[in-house]
């Protein structure tokens, strides 16, 4: 019982995981975030980025790990 219910949450995060990432390109949004949260949170996120709107411009682009070490603290 126990087993079968993790391999369906499993199933539907990695569903819901690809179907943000997917969504996520479409609407121009940094699918990588939505990606992240589509697997932790199986089924929200896919069902957010229905409702939110197409972003207007370029995708936003997430800083590397070499630009954050750049920044002098």
């Amino acid at each position: 019982m126990v087993a079968q219910s993790i391999i369906i949450w499993g199933g539907l995060a990695l569903v819901s995981a690809i179907a943000a990432g997917l969504l996520a390109g479409w609407k121009n949004r940094d699918y990588s975030f939505w990606m992240a949260w589509g697997f932790i949170i199986p089924v929200l996120p896919p069902l957010l980025l229905l409702i939110m709107p197409r972003h207007q411009g370029p995708r936003p682009k997430r800083p590397s790990l070499d630009d954050d070490d750049r920044h002098l603290y």
